[in-house]
């Protein structure tokens, strides 16, 4: 089951709209559909959707104006456009104007899943207002009052309304696209649409191509002329998540749009001007990979003039009694609510490494949330918590334990048995420690902890069988 969104369906043809109703609400979308542009128009206007699909050409109000309406007072809902053969370059002059994607009839209800889902999850994203501080809020937030988070909510005000590209550096999991979107939403372009890609997630021999668009025929599968994210934030901002898993060749092609303002679909001649404010973020460290070789120079020094480095949250325990009410404001009332949390167990929390952050104890207060029914969170819920995770069943060496702990076993364990080597049992628990604490931070995705543990995903693999961690179906 895929991640339910809310979708606008405009189609004037009933025995369509019928149709996509029965596909969309298999996959778990709430679907609500209209027969003409006019009531669909004043549906999205109203309403609340992740995402617009809408035939081209309707009598009364068409899917091209309704594209201008929707670009100028909803511009970061998305809009896709389905289109006949025949009306092929009306459909991208539409997606130029600011439609998020097209897809031409007749297709398979697979190549319309794949259209949709990204730009309703752009539409979710889009939607999600970020608050600074410690707001007592619901709604998506950078939370903390430390001196630390305070230095990054003036370094915004400071960028959020100057002309330039800015880099975010940080860990994985501390908030770095809440930054980005932040930056926009206080920013002069707010009223144009914020477009994001994640750089990590996509394959690289693929990544061109979402960035720049491609050509029909460019190569083996493109059956249409495709629009990339650039030209999707034409005027508006871009948000490049992960921008230090970008080859080297990707590198020197967004260099080129940066110096230029200008990009060259996959397999096209045609140079496009664009103008886009772009956001970098990476967990990476750029100035290591510059010197080995992995990253342009001259593309760290093009992106390296304003930089926001998002502080990990064990430089910032201070702020973790505030992201803890955070968490359970946000998320009690859909998993079960709780009317207090004990003094413990906050301190319980506080000692924690949070290898994964943010992102980790959110992912962990979930869990408490769940397991809490309602009552009050004690640290024996904590310890709970804590250990079913991801790795839920296994033992768990390393955690909870201090690095000077760990050391004073692992020696006692060398006098006792001479045949133990202290260094091996140490690097053993420490491995086994951060294999589990990765598999906590990607929810088991094999493919991302190997990226953050700089393995290769058979090694991962092969570690995981060796510490006894079961890996979890959805990081296959």
């Amino acid at each position: 089951m895929s991640v339910p969104y809310r979708i606008c369906l405009i189609d004037d043809d009933a025995a369509a709209r019928t149709a996509l109703e029965r596909v969309f609400a298999a996959e778990g979308h709430e679907v609500v559909s209209y027969p003409d542009g006019q009531h669909g128009l004043a549906a999205a206007l109203e309403e609340d959707f992740d995402c617009v699909l809408t035939d081209l050409r309707m009598p009364g109000v068409s899917g091209m104006e309704l594209i201008d309406r929707l670009r100028d007072e909803l511009p970061n809902l998305p809009v896709v456009l389905m289109t006949a053969h025949g009306t092929t370059e009306t459909a991208i002059e539409a997606t130029r104007r600011g439609a998020f994607d097209y897809i031409l009839k007749p297709f398979e209800m697979e190549e319309l899943l794949a259209v949709v889902t990204p730009a309703a999850a752009a539409g979710r994203r889009g939607r999600e207002k970020v608050g600074l501080g410690g707001e007592e809020k619901r709604e998506l937030a950078l939370v903390g009052q430390s001196r630390a988070m305070q230095a990054v909510y003036k370094e915004i005000g400071r960028v959020a309304e100057k002309p330039v590209s800015v880099l975010i550096l940080g860990e994985t999991g501390t908030g770095k696209e809440l930054v980005a979107r932040a930056l926009w939403q206080h920013g002069d372009r707010k009223d144009k649409a914020l477009v994001t890609v994640n750089c990590a997630a996509i394959p690289s021999n693929l990544l061109e191509s979402e960035l720049f668009g491609h050509e029909r025929g460019a190569f083996t599968g493109a059956e249409a002329r495709r629009i990339g994210r650039f030209e999707q934030a034409h005027r508006g901002t871009l948000f490049l998540d992960e921008i230090g898993d970008l080859s080297l060749e990707t590198q020197a092609k967004l260099l080129r749009v940066l110096q230029e303002r200008v990009i060259s679909r996959v397999g096209g001649r045609e140079m496009i001007p664009v103008d886009v404010r772009v956001f970098a973020a990476t967990h990476r460290d750029l100035p290591a990979l510059v010197a080995g070789g992995k990253f342009r120079e001259d593309l760290w020094y093009r992106l390296n003039v304003i930089v926001i480095r998002l502080p990990p949250l064990r430089e910032r325990r201070e702020d973790i009694p505030e992201l803890v009410s955070y968490f359970i404001a946000r998320h009690g009332p859909e998993l079960g609510g709780v009317a207090s949390v004990q003094p413990a167990a906050v301190k319980f929390l506080s000692a924690q490494p949070w290898p994964g952050n943010v992102r980790q104890l959110e992912n962990v207060m979930k869990r408490m949330l769940l397991l809490a029914h309602g009552y009050a969170i004690t640290e024996e819920l904590v310890r709970a918590a804590l250990i079913q995770g991801p790795s839920a069943g296994a033992t768990t060496d390393a955690a909870g334990r201090t690095l000077a702990a760990l050391c004073e076993e692992a020696l006692a364990a060398a006098r006792r048995d001479p045949g133990v080597s202290a260094v091996t049992s140490m690097l053993s628990a420490v491995e086994r420690e951060l294999l589990t604490q990765a598999q906590a931070t990607t929810s088991g995705n094999i493919t991302q902890m190997a990226q953050i543990l700089g393995w290769s995903r058979l090694t991962v693999r092969e570690k995981l069988k060796l510490h006894g961690l079961r890996p979890e179906p959805s990081g296959a």
